[in-house]
């Protein structure tokens, strides 16, 4: 069996280790044939925290690593120029 493989947005990094990835689907009403775009946010585990606000990064399915967590960060696409904050 294939693991499922998605290309998204960073939205949200404030978590440790883990990321918020939005990820966009386009496809045409049924009924009306207008193109409606739908948004689903998967968490993803970010092993080194290196992943920042809006870097486009390819996900892909992996084992349930915690309630929510069932996605991996597999590579970074385009990274963004926002300079990661030191948390305290």
């Amino acid at each position: 069996m294939a693991l499922k493989e998605r290309i998204g947005t960073v939205v949200s990094d404030k978590m440790d280790k883990t990321v918020v990835v939005a990820v966009i689907n386009r496809y045409p009403h049924p009924t009306y044939k207008k193109i409606v775009s739908r948004t689903t946010r998967y968490k993803a585990h970010d092993p080194e925290n290196i992943c920042v606000l809006g870097d486009r990064v390819k996900i892909r399915e992996t084992r349930p690593l915690s309630a929510h967590k069932r996605w991996a960060i597999e590579e970074i696409l385009n990274k963004t120029s926002h300079a990661k904050e030191v948390k305290k």
